[in-house]
This record gives structure tokens, C-alpha cells and sequence, in this order.
């Protein structure tokens, strides 16, 4: 979601010499003084084994420096996106060319992008946001209201049908926010205005021209979407929209903008792609030996084992969730500000891979409860 040699002893040879007048008899040889041999040095502490990870497809292309380097003038990096567009994607020149003379700056889209980080709300205020009796009741009217069509690529695919809904809930409200900005002019501003993930977004507004290409039906000069260029009722980037998206019905389209049966397909292939284990657990609530230190792993990858975990002091409640095979399948530990004071939590395979859809530990805890508050109410 990173051993330590001993210093080596010095072996001093000391060589003692008794000094006489010349009339007296030759000095005694010199007597050595011989060192006691070296201690061995102590073996490193093993580092600690890790399983193996999730596997994952491969990175999304990013834009070369050509595009993204800040100190090439701008009309230089627009023109070697043009470029990079049209060799790479197959897309006539011109039409890059006519497309981006109308995109727009928004100075909104960095405002909303470079919000400090302190900005972010701690477990106790994130959670709020979503676990709100609006957002339950809404999912569960949204999975009642679309049982058949969620159950069936359920079955297909081994993701449930309400972590379906919960990503849909969590994204855009059921399709009530998809977002109000060009896809556009969201990634022209990042790709040439935002350097610090310019590679990122450069590389998006390059795949948004080679997903229209492939779906003749999304005009790029009135495609709405958040800040960010993610779009539809899933917040797909055209790169995983051009990747993972699904034709849900086999009507020969992939709209995820507002068609259900493409949007349920496509969540669930992101999940799938990304390593989603059917029936495996998500997470388990932890005590905590507050004896030990905390562990804040490097990351969100599962790769460590329940034992191990244990040794750091965290260990599933009773009556939590954990793997089928604990020999292979691991976790990662993730310490929140909760609501009564710390919360500790193991997140498993299927964690991880929401976390693929979104890099915040807890945004998917949140899709996690909103998930299972949606599957107890639609079962009432």
C-alpha cells in the first residue's frame, strides 16, 4: 500500500625491547604479545519473509519527456503530445491538434488536486461520509431496483453484487455525481499545467483520444467527468476504461457512463484483473498488544503472514474472517483513528484489491461496510 555489520576487534602486535649500555650482554629477543582471536560476528537478523504478492497487470502507459518535462516550453510538449498521440495510438495529427485548441485551463482543477495533505480527515470523520443511512438506504434500493443483472455478474465473475454497488455508492451516489467537468480540459490542465504527475495525466489524455477512437459514441468536447478525468458511474480513466471496460450485454459498445449491465461487467473485470479471490475475506477487525510498537507496513501489500503479524502483536478478533490457506495467503495491518480511539485491522487479498481502485486504506474499509450494511439490508 524498507543488517547491520558489527565493527570488527584490531589485533595489535606489541613488540617489548629492553635496552642495555653496549657493555653489558645482548638484549633478550623481543616477546610478542599475541592477540586472542577475533569473536565471530553475530549473524544479521533474518529478514523478515514475505509472501508473494498479488499478481498485477501491467503499469498503464505514461507520456515520455518530451510531453512532460517542465522545462520544454509548452507549445514544444504539445506538440511532442501530438506526436507521441498519433504514432502511438494510430489517430490523425489533426484531429489532436483541433481537439486540444478547445480545451481549457481550469485553475479549480488544481486547486482541487493540490490540497495539502493535511486536509485529510482522519477514519473517525472519512467513514462518516459514507456510512450514512442516505448512502445504505440508497444501496440497497439500487441493488433491489438491479438484482438480476448484479447477480449474474456475480456468479460470472465470484465479486459480490453489493461490492459492486458499494464502488458505485462510494464514486458517484448511484450515479447521481458523475462529475461535472470535461474529461477534456480536466487532463489537458494536468498534463501541462500540474508537473508533478504530468507522466500520469499526459499519458491519460493520450488514452481518452484512443478511447474515443474505440468508442466512436464518447465525444471528448462534451465528455463530463471529475476533475481528474475519471468518468461514468464507476469513475473509470480512460486507460482502465479502454483496458478492463466490458460490453456487459453484447450490444457491441462499452458505455459505462450511464448503461448498467457495462458499468456491473466492468467493476467487477477491474476487481477480477487486479486479483480477486471469490469467496476469499476482505478484512478482520485486530487487537492489539500495546506492549509492542505499532507496525506501519511500506505499503498495502498482503504479504505477510498471520504469524508474523502475530509476533508484531495484531491478531484477528474472535470470530473474524481470515484466509483458507494461511500458509500462502498473507495480510497487511492498518491503523486507524477511530471513533472510540485506535481501530486495527488486517486486510487481506481482497482488501488489496480495492485498494487498486482507489490507493486510500480507507477508502476501501469504506466500500468494505458500506458493502456489508447494503447485503444486510437488501436481504430484509
Amino acid at each position: 500500500m524498507i543488517l547491520r555489520e558489527f565493527p570488527r576487534v584490531a589485533v595489535i602486535a606489541i613488540s617489548v625491547a629492553l635496552t642495555a649500555c653496549a657493555t653489558q650482554s645482548p638484549p633478550p629477543k623481543p616477546t610478542v604479545l599475541v592477540a586472542a582471536p577475533e569473536p565471530a560476528a553475530k549473524p544479521p537478523a533474518p529478514a523478515e519473509a514475505l509472501l508473494p504478492k498479488v499478481p498485477q497487470p501491467q503499469e498503464r502507459p505514461v507520456a515520455p519527456p518530451s510531453v512532460t518535462d517542465p522545462a520544454i516550453p509548452r507549445e514544444q510538449r504539445i506538440a511532442a503530445f501530438v506526436d507521441y498521440t498519433a504514432t502511438t495510438y494510430g489517430i490523425d495529427p489533426q484531429r489532436i491538434r483541433d481537439t486540444l485548441a478547445q480545451a481549457e485551463y481550469k485553475q479549480s482543477i488544481i486547486d482541487a488536486i493540490t490540497r495539502p495533505a493535511e486536509a485529510v480527515k482522519p477514519w473517525r470523520d472519512y467513514r462518516t461520509i459514507f456510512m450514512t443511512p442516505a448512502r445504505i438506504d440508497g444501496g440497497v434500493a439500487f441493488y433491489r431496483d438491479n438484482r438480476e443483472p448484479l447477480e449474474r455478474v456475480a456468479a460470472q465473475t465470484g465479486v459480490p453484487a453489493e461490492y459492486i454497488v458499494a464502488i458505485i455508492g462510494v464514486e458517484t451516489f448511484y450515479g447521481r455525481n458523475t462529475g461535472s467537468y470535461r474529461v477534456l480540459d480536466a487532463l489537458y490542465t494536468l498534463a501541462f499545467d500540474h508537473p508533478k504527475r504530468a507522466p500520469f495525466f499526459a499519458g491519460e489524455l493520450a488514452q481518452a483520444f484512443a478511447l474515443s477512437k474505440d468508442e466512436p459514441q464518447l465525444d471528448l468536447l462534451t465528455l463530463k467527468g471529475s476533475y481528474a478525468g475519471a468518468m461514468g458511474m464507476g469513475q473509470f480513466m480512460p486507460s482502465s476504461y479502454r483496458l478492463w471496460a466490458k460490453d456487459g450485454d453484447r450490444d457491441g459498445r462499452r458505455d459505462l457512463l450511464t448503461h448498467k449491465p457495462d458499468v456491473f461487467a466492468s467493476i467487477a473485470n477491474y476487481f477480477v484483473i487486479h486479483g480477486w479471490q471469490a469467496d476469499g475475506p476482505v478484512v478482520a477487525r485486530a487487537s492489539f498488544d500495546a506492549q509492542q510498537p505499532e507496525f506501519v507496513p511500506e505499503n498495502l501489500e498482503p504479504v505477510h503472514s498471520l504469524q508474523t503479524l502475530a509476533t508484531r502483536g495484531y491478531r484477528p478478533m474472535p470470530g473474524e474472517s481470515v484466509p483458507g490457506d494461511t500458509a500462502t495467503e498473507g495480510a497487511t495491518v492498518v491503523n486507524l483513528d477511530g471513533e472510540a480511539g485506535r481501530e486495527y485491522w488486517l486486510g487481506y487479498r481482497n482488501y488489496y484489491v480495492i485498494t487498486r481502485y482507489n490507493r486510500s486504506p480507507m477508502y476501501a474499509l469504506a466500500v468494505h461496510q458500506l458493502a456489508q450494511a447494503i447485503r444486510a439490508g437488501a436481504q430484509r
